[in-house]
């Protein structure tokens, strides 16, 4: 049950303390795309959320997608926010994130995911041992597979508050 539970729980990209998380020692930040930074089926490209990139870049992060989105789908969101990104991530399975953190020379306490899934983004950050936060998705729009992950997501979410240890909308840093 705990590989599901969120280091961080905030509403949205925008009301993180990246500060803190610097303090913390983290340098790279591994943003989810879809019902994260953007609705799924959607490509529109937010200028609110190329400011941020451009304002955490400047505090010292490294700004990294890590998607299970194709490549197709990721190729221009990280041309229009100027940062890395990972496709086809296979969330929650560790590999791709392993090699990410292999090939930037990450230690797994200076990276942070950041994800709108308990069953994906959480589970795998949880898995490898980075910090974990979990947004509240952008749009109540999801893929096909995502449903059926939202599905079982809720019947964590209960387990979770059953045992205390998680209330959607009480976010904490």
């Amino acid at each position: 049950m705990e590989e599901y539970l969120p280091d961080i729980y905030q509403k949205s990209i925008y009301t993180i303390d990246y500060a803190k998380l610097f303090n913390r020692g983290i340098k790279c930040l591994l943003f989810d795309l879809d019902n994260t930074i953007v609705s799924p089926y959607s490509s529109e490209l937010s200028q609110k959320t190329k400011d941020l990139f451009i304002s955490l870049k400047q505090k010292g992060f490294k700004i990294i997608i890590f998607t299970n989105s194709p490549s197709i789908r990721l190729k221009g969101f990280k041309k229009f926010f100027g940062v890395d990104g990972v496709s086809s991530a296979c969330k929650p399975f560790t590999g791709k994130l392993r090699k990410l953190l292999t090939d930037y020379g990450y230690a797994i306490t200076e990276v942070a995911i950041i994800g709108d899934q308990l069953m994906t983004d959480i589970k795998v950050g949880n898995k490898v041992g980075i910090t974990t936060i979990l947004v509240n998705p952008v749009s109540k729009s999801d893929f096909v597979l995502t449903k059926i992950h939202r599905f079982k997501e809720r019947r964590m979410m209960r387990k979770l508050r059953d045992h205390d240890l998680f209330w959607q909308g009480r976010y904490y840093d």
